[in-house]
């Protein structure tokens, strides 16, 4: 009886060890990640990003794909670049009708200059073969990249490389065409975050630009939080300002959709108080740390509920849900270390 026990239990631990997410094959930050589920089978993917030594030789176009319950990772055929870009960062991805869509990203040169990515592509999972879609009609890179109803991808505000934009650029995987949405009332911004829940699209924070009058241009962070509701025309978002759950911005957090108690929520997680160029740290030499702190919004309840801390990672493009658990895979932890790690975030609701 004994025996048994032992060998069940142990069953469970084999199990459980096969179908966590190993670590990346090597560490990786800025990524665009998605996962997605096909014939019982769980992919998840990582494509695109920043290496350890976060300048510019270390942006690359790598693909990871990992199976669930396999061995490691798969690495793929690098993201395709009608530009020849050598990497990009900024790329933003999500999975939609079986496939994984990445779009946009940008790629810093050696003098500082930026170039944003004009093409973007649709990768399948199982033939690990690219199709390139119609390019976005305002290419934009660190933009917030929402999928719905299993058809249409908003790509909302974003860098492109004239500046920030507002626009909420609407992509229909039906038709394969793009069109515009109602624009973000914000203001413009890039490095924000957003997901939708109980038809409602959330998104907060980022960094703008401003101009002031015969200075050279600065990038501020924005602590604003909207909240637009979605109808039967997924062109026409109703657009609402909600209160800030803290009053200080955010710049690259995640977000995502979390069910908790039967509502449907957004989660932001990890993300810095301080923007950052590519070594992490902030534009004018600060030292920018990644956040531990869970914001919780429930469009139902017009409100933000308190949320159990989560592990510290900031330069995330988003995180996947596997089994039901949320994971971030790499990015930035404290002293701006780039990890190779996926690390699980639980989303608890704390006492009011």
């Amino acid at each position: 009886m004994l025996l048994k026990s032992f060998s069940y239990l142990s069953l469970l631990a084999t199990s459980a060890a096969v179908m966590a997410l190993p670590d990346l094959p090597e560490p990786v930050s800025n990524n665009a990640v998605a996962s997605t589920s096909i014939r019982d089978k769980t992919y998840v993917m990582s494509a695109t990003g920043l290496g350890p030594a976060k300048n510019s030789g270390a942006i690359h176009n790598k693909v990871w794909l990992h199976t669930l319950g396999e061995f490691g990772w798969t690495s793929l055929p690098a993201v395709p670049s009608q530009q020849r870009l050598a990497g990009r960062i900024g790329a933003s991805a999500v999975a939609l009708n079986n496939n994984f869509f990445i779009f946009g990203g940008r790629f810093v040169n050696n003098d500082g200059s930026v170039q944003t990515a004009t093409d973007s592509y649709r990768l399948d999972p199982v033939t690990r073969r690219y199709t390139r879609l119609n390019d976005m009609p305002v290419p934009v890179d660190h933009a917030a990249a929402i999928p719905y109803q299993n058809r249409y991808i908003y790509l909302v505000s974003g860098w492109s490389d004239h500046g920030t934009v507002n626009l909420v650029q609407l992509f229909d995987n039906f038709t394969q065409r793009w069109s515009q949405a109602t624009p973000y009332p914000g203001n413009p911004v890039f490095g924000l975050a957003g997901a939708i829940a109980a038809n409602h699209l959330v998104v907060c924070d980022g960094v703008t630009v401003d101009y002031p009058k015969d200075q050279a241009r600065e990038l501020n962070r924005i602590a604003a939080c909207w909240a637009g509701k979605l109808g039967s025309q997924p062109n026409s978002i109703a657009w609402q300002p909600i209160s800030h759950p803290t009053g200080e911005a955010r710049y690259r957090m995640a977000a995502t959709t979390v069910t908790v108690n039967g509502e449907e929520m957004v989660a932001f997680i990890g993300g810095s108080h301080t923007p950052y160029a590519l070594d992490g740290k902030g534009y004018a030499g600060q030292t920018a740390e990644p956040l531990a702190e869970v914001w919780l919004y429930a469009p139902l309840q017009q409100r933000w509920l308190k949320a159990a801390d989560t592990e510290a990672v900031m330069d995330v493009r988003g995180v996947v849900e596997v089994n039901g658990h949320f994971y971030s895979l790499g990015g930035m932890l404290k002293q701006q270390e780039v990890t190779n790690k996926p690390i699980k975030h639980q989303i608890n609701l704390l006492p009011e």
